[in-house]
């Protein structure tokens, strides 16, 4: 393929993607590339590996999956944050006799 059949053919599939980023499925490839793997990239990468012959459009089944992969995974990461935060609660009874309270109480102050 020449270099202007190549790119008039990549500006055709990237002016035929309506938005602007794209989820795409991944092909096999001889050089090890895994197939089924969805990613999220710009038209231009979409149509770039398109004309390549290392991925397709992402089918809607697979769109959805991939949208539940990464709620899971942002669910997770916030499960994660809140774990790294660390909630205490001080609850101060007067009745309740302490070493704190008694030592205040037989003060000179307190005496007063």
């Amino acid at each position: 393929m020449d270099l202007k059949q190549y790119f008039r053919r990549l500006r055709e599939i990237e002016n035929g993607i309506a938005d602007s980023y794209v989820l795409i499925a991944s092909l096999e490839t001889p050089d090890g590339g895994k197939a089924g793997m969805v990613t999220e990239v710009s038209r231009y990468t979409a149509a770039k590996m398109i004309i390549e012959g290392r991925a397709v459009l992402a089918t809607e089944k697979q769109k959805e999956a991939h949208a539940a992969q990464q709620e899971a995974v942002r669910k997770a990461a916030e499960k994660a944050a809140m774990a790294k935060r660390v909630q205490l609660a001080i609850l101060a009874d007067p009745d309740v006799d302490s070493p704190v309270a008694k030592k205040n109480s037989d003060s000179p102050v307190a005496r007063k």
